[in-house]
């Protein structure tokens, strides 16, 4: 159900003494067209001793006719109407295929039965220069009515005139300003110079506070508004009549409520009448209260039920803490570009180059309101059905006691940026971060495209399709084949590092990758190198004898973390004068099979982290990466 709204519309006439009330005439009832519906209505004049009758004029308003038998010396009008805000597209209608397109002509029954609305009764040599400078190339109908609305509110300051009666269209087109019944008049003069057939409306403008600012554009009145307005109505063939406020340049919407739509606005004022001669003091108030909400995605509880939300929400706090009991929580907010929300990547891919910036941007936002000091992480997120690939996931990760994970933004690579980096480059950072972790430098394992499987997957290729080419059929696969092929197949992609924590050294620990063709081949694909990497190759070892991959207890106590960048610096110290490294004992662990990772990619240098069984070990050797990348 959309929100219930009450306006109240009071107007007071005071006189200096009892005065003799001629017949009146009140325009105050909402049309039987107003595409707001209207639950209650409600008039109340006062004096009470007088006659009400209920009329409809030739253009089937309705009309109140007063009559007053007595003198007064006041004359009070309450209007009280009851009506749904429910909103609605003023651009749902169809028009006639004849009239899709401006100019157009109305067929002769029409021309007849509008012709009242077609009177040229303002013109001057300011309103035909604004409209000479209108371009009036054909065009469609609700483009060009868009266009010329839109252009006269630019023109047109807008004012408050309590002076009786509409400005000239000379006078608003010199001032440049006007109230809202001059702005409309002109309008109305301007779409029959323009051969359309235009009326004034004169009606209540009811407007609510937005439940959530606008993120571009303004956000509407702070708080909830009603007032009289006027604005104009255009009748298109098919559409019928067609609702243009002038004053904001848009369309009219539920806020719209007509009360009397007329070729002229003298026969449109809300009352009109005459009274014996005498002095008057006139007052009047327009209200707007909203008597019912339903909770929506916008405001899903009232301020009270909000209230009792929190207070029942700081209890459960409270008990928790009290329990020591600790919760996460994970969010999913979906982020859609205000700039192409109607771009593939906002909608079905999943990927795109304005996604992939954006959410990077707001990761470094996020970092440096949240987390000082913190990691960037560029991962697998989720995969999801009918996707040939995983997607990416962007984290930032920091430390509660506020010593940095990592503490030197500027080491970390801009993914926008090529930095010409390659595999020499790759092979460099891994030998001097073996040194930093006190491994030796030959357990390094250069990683190479499989040249038999991509040389057998060019053979497969039709003779007359190109394989450089990357919009073949089945795009992932030939893409992957394109890049593949662009590079020196006898180049490594990049270098591993196998490496598990020893426990009982409390050091890191290294064994080597053997193969029977020598070399290690990466599982064939694009995807990072890390995750290509041929495990199910390395020398067999009996399953009770591989090394266990033991999770921590989640509740065990644990005693502080430490700085690890302290601790890596002096390792870094330590290794300069060092020269065991090179002479490190032989493995405990015949083979390990989990490896760190460093690969160069369109010219940065990535690092695909092994996976770890405690935090100390991953914060240490991202400090070791840190400190590897500082030298």
């Amino acid at each position: 159900m959309p929100i219930r709204v009450a306006c109240n519309h009071n107007t007071r006439y005071k006189f200096d003494r009892p005065v003799q009330l001629f017949p009146h005439v009140v325009r105050l009832r909402p049309a039987l067209h107003s595409r707001t519906p209207i639950h209650a209505y409600s008039l109340k004049v006062f004096p009470e001793n007088h006659f009400l009758n209920w009329q409809q004029d030739a253009f089937g308003n309705f009309l109140a006719r007063l009559v007053f038998p007595e003198k007064t010396r006041e004359l009070r009008i309450d209007v009280e109407i009851i009506a749904d805000m429910t909103t609605y597209n003023p651009f749902d209608f169809f028009i006639e295929e004849y009239a899709e397109k401006y100019p157009f002509s109305y067929n002769k029954l029409e021309y007849s039965e509008l012709t009242p609305y077609f009177e040229k009764i303002d013109t001057g040599p300011l309103l035909e220069k604004w409209l000479a400078d209108l371009a009036c190339s054909e065009k469609l109908t609700i483009d060009f009515l868009v266009e010329v609305n839109q252009k006269l509110q630019q023109s047109i300051n807008y004012s408050v005139r309590m002076e009786p009666g509409v400005q000239s269209c000379e006078t608003t087109l010199e001032l440049a300003l006007g109230s809202c019944r001059d702005s409309a008049w002109l309008l109305v003069q301007i779409l029959r110079h323009l051969g359309l057939a235009a009326r004034f409306v004169s009606g209540y403008l009811i407007q609510l506070t937005a439940d959530v600012k606008s993120l571009d554009g303004p956000s509407g009145p702070e708080a909830d508004f009603t007032d009289l307005h006027a604005w104009t109505e255009v009748y298109i063939p098919g559409a019928g009549w067609v609702g243009l406020d002038p004053t904001s340049g848009l369309l009219a919407g539920e806020g719209h409520i007509p009360l009397s739509c007329t070729p002229h606005p003298a026969s449109a004022a809300p009352v009109t009448g005459a009274t014996e001669p005498c002095e008057v003091v006139f007052e009047h108030s327009n209200t707007v209260q909203r008597i019912h909400e339903d909770p929506r995605v916008t405001k899903p509880y009232s301020d009270e039920q909000w209230m009792f939300v929190n207070a029942l929400g700081e209890k459960v706090d409270e008990e928790l803490v009290a329990g020591d009991v600790r919760l996460t929580m994970g969010g999913e907010p979906t982020f859609v570009s205000i700039d192409d929300m109607e771009g593939a990547e906002w909608n079905t891919d999943a990927d795109g180059p304005h996604k992939r910036r954006l959410a990077y941007d707001l990761t470094l936002r996020l970092r440096d309101a949240f987390g000082s000091g913190g990691m960037l992480h560029f991962g697998q997120g989720k995969w999801y059905p009918g996707e040939a690939l995983p997607r990416w996931a962007y984290g930032c990760f920091w430390r509660k006691d506020g010593i940095p994970i990592w503490s030197a933004p500027e080491l970390l690579a801009d993914i926008h940026k090529d930095y010409k980096f390659d595999h020499s480059a790759a092979l460099q950072f891994s030998a001097r971060l073996a040194q930093q972790l006190g491994i030796r430098k030959d357990y390094l394992v250069a990683g190479y495209e499989d040249i038999f499987y991509w040389l057998w997957k060019e053979g497969t290729i039709p003779e007359n399709l190109d394989p450089l080419k990357s919009d073949l059929k089945d795009p992932a696969e030939r893409r992957a084949l394109a890049n593949v092929l662009q590079n020196d197949l006898g180049t490594p992609v990049g270098y591993a590092l196998p490496l598990k924590w020893n426990e009982e050294k409390n050091r890191w620990q290294s064994s080597p990758w053997n193969f029977r063709r020598d070399k290690m081949f990466l599982i064939p694909g694009d995807s990072a190198m890390g995750m290509r990497l041929p495990l199910e190759s390395l020398p067999w070892v009996a399953p009770e004898k591989r090394e266990p991959f033991l999770e921590r207890d989640q509740f065990t106590d644990l005693p502080g973390l430490e700085d690890y960048h302290a601790q890596a610096g002096n390792k870094a110290a330590l290794m300069e004068n060092a020269t065991a490294v090179d002479n490190e004992l032989p493995p405990e662990v015949e083979v390990s099979h989990t490896a760190l990772c460093i690969e160069a990619r369109e010219g940065r240098l990535y690092a695909f982290m092994p996976p770890l069984s405690a935090l100390e070990q991953y914060l240490d050797l991202i400090a070791a990466l840190e400190e590897t990348a500082r030298d």
